[in-house]
């Protein structure tokens, strides 16, 4: 027990040596503590992506359209008519755009973005019909034609709110497109068309964390959206 008390003594001994011996230099302020600010996620930048999914017809034309056959595949006046317009399939393509965040974290956020879509609307029709006597109690199919819109375009702008990496957002804009119509009647084909309009539409965007399973580049800027807009080419 002995040699434990002399052993604790002489540890207390230096202990109140050192006190005293510092007690005789001047105080030093301690430096003050160093914080590491926590980044703040930002919409703001220039961005590009690709983009898929489904589109459709959203139009009721059950009453068709229709155009002029000319002569002399048939009678004079003769007129083709398709009835059923209703189409739908695959979408897909790429974007590119600018966002602009007025305070990082949460907050405002405004944009521009322009893309440019392919579309797999390319369907024949077999309920073309030819109305118009080519002969007394005659009328004449035509299976073979077929409408379709090729691709279409966009340039809107975006408004939205951010909740840190959730982006809530309204979109609208100039549209164009372009689709043909192969009416062939014995050799009378139809023509592509260009047409120019409007879209409108909204979506969320979610920015991928660093070390999500699904961010393979590691990188901030990664993100994944659900979109959905309306185009309408009326001109």
């Amino acid at each position: 027990m002995k040699s434990l008390l002399r052993v604790t003594t002489a540890l207390a001994g230096v202990a109140f040596a050192g006190s005293a011996f510092a007690a005789d230099l001047p105080r030093r302020a301690a430096p003050p503590p160093i914080f590491t600010p926590v980044p703040v996620f930002t919409w703001t930048g220039a961005y590009f992506g690709i983009n898929a999914g489904y589109a459709f017809d959203a139009s009721d034309r059950n009453t068709g359209s229709s155009f002029g056959v000319p002569f002399p595949y048939a009678a004079p006046g003769t007129v083709a008519t398709f009835r059923n317009r209703s189409q739908d399939g695959f979408s897909g393509g790429g974007q590119v755009g600018y966002n602009y965040q007025f305070t990082p974290g949460s907050g405002i956020v405004i944009g521009v973005e322009a893309d440019a879509q392919y579309l797999d609307f390319g369907r024949n029709r077999n309920n073309a019909f030819v109305a118009g006597a080519l002969a007394p109690g005659y009328y004449v199919t035509d299976p073979r034609g077929l409408s379709s819109l090729d691709f279409f375009g966009t340039v809107r702008g975006r408004l939205g709110y951010a909740f840190d990496r959730t982006l809530v957002y309204g979109t609208g804009g100039f549209a164009y497109g372009s689709g043909s119509a192969d009416r062939s009647f014995g050799g009378y084909a139809g023509n592509d068309s260009f047409r120019t309009g409007w879209a409108v539409g909204g979506g969320v965007e979610y920015a991928l964390p660093t070390d999500s399973f699904l961010n393979f580049f590691r990188s901030s800027a990664v993100t994944l959206k659900v979109e959905g807009l309306y185009v309408n080419l009326d001109r």
